[in-house]
């Protein structure tokens, strides 16, 4: 039989496994990649033909960056999907979708910082959004609001994002402070991303700076310890695990109804590199070697 496109799609289908698909936002243009927008687009491109497409999610770009796509994207087959971040706030969301009904894009979601208090924040939340039905991820703030935001946010149709590292060591919250946010988002049944820190799949110590960061495996292990009642303790000691088999195997064997359990909760996670988390997965054994073939150099 004649290996044709059907086939060859079938086969690119189960590359990945359920628990992975759709796991990891392009987030090129970002730091620490800062990939040139003009190189990032056709390097998303290469992503969406790949043999692993089906781990990419959107392309993430931030609201002022938005009216340049224009020019970038008249080669393209398809619609782009985008989620768009508004760092100064819900003051950016207006132009963020007059620009995605003019552009060649699906806007798929919105990341949104919170300035100000809680309740001023979501009155400019609802009122900057009118009537749209788009996915908005706020960001959680690491002071003392977290707590009122993510009790505000149970309410509402927003989901949460969280911050998981950055340039300095301080922008890495631990092991205690990431477990306690789990756990309260499992509670208030709400679904969250992760923005920055997630590097590689399991928990490590950044060579270059020295940096402790989470495993976004370790964040998909932690999630299923809540969902199961686990205690702070116990979802930290999840967070901390750096034995990569112990966690590929954990990963492995979850059932399909508490993988989708685990994914309905952690949505996805943005990292400036597909292919190092790629990687990552088939060292670990949960992506095959074949999905490698092709787009390791984006």
């Amino acid at each position: 039989m004649e290996l044709g496109k059907g086939t060859k799609e079938v086969t690119q289908k189960f590359m990945i496994p359920e628990i992975l698909k759709g796991l990891c936002d392009n987030a090129a243009i970002f730091p620490p990649g800062l990939m040139p927008l003009d190189e990032a687009i056709p390097a998303h491109s290469d992503h969406e033909r790949a043999p692993y497409s089906a781990l990419v999610g959107p392309f993430i770009i931030g609201a002022d960056a938005m009216p340049r796509l224009g020019s970038l994207l008249a080669s393209r087959k398809t619609a782009l999907p985008v989620a768009a971040t508004a760092p100064k706030g819900p003051g950016q969301i207006p132009a963020i979708l007059r620009d995605a009904a003019a552009l060649p894009v699906v806007l798929k979601a919105i990341e949104v910082v919170a300035p100000g208090s809680v309740d001023e924040f979501l009155i400019d939340l609802s009122t900057a959004l009118a009537d749209s039905n788009i996915d908005v991820f706020v960001e959680i703030p690491r002071d003392d609001r977290r707590e009122p935001m993510l009790e505000a946010l149970r309410t509402t149709p927003y989901r949460a994002k969280f911050r998981t590292g950055g340039i300095k060591p301080e922008m890495h919250p631990d092991s205690q402070e990431f477990a306690e946010a789990i756990i309260a988002t499992v509670t208030a049944g709400i679904a969250f991303k992760a923005t920055a820190g997630l590097h590689h799949a399991i928990r490590n110590t950044a060579h270059d700076t020295g940096f402790e960061q989470h495993g976004f495996l370790n964040v998909l292990l932690a999630v299923d310890t809540a969902l199961r009642g686990g205690s702070v303790r116990q979802v930290a000691a999840d967070l901390e695990q750096r034995d990569g088999s112990v966690v590929a195997v954990r990963i492995a064997n979850l059932d399909a109804h508490r993988a989708a359990a685990v994914r309905a909760t952690f949505v996805s996670f943005g990292t400036c590199s597909i292919i190092e988390p790629l990687e990552d997965l088939v060292a670990l054994g949960l992506v095959p070697a074949s999905a490698l073939t092709q787009g390791t150099s984006a």
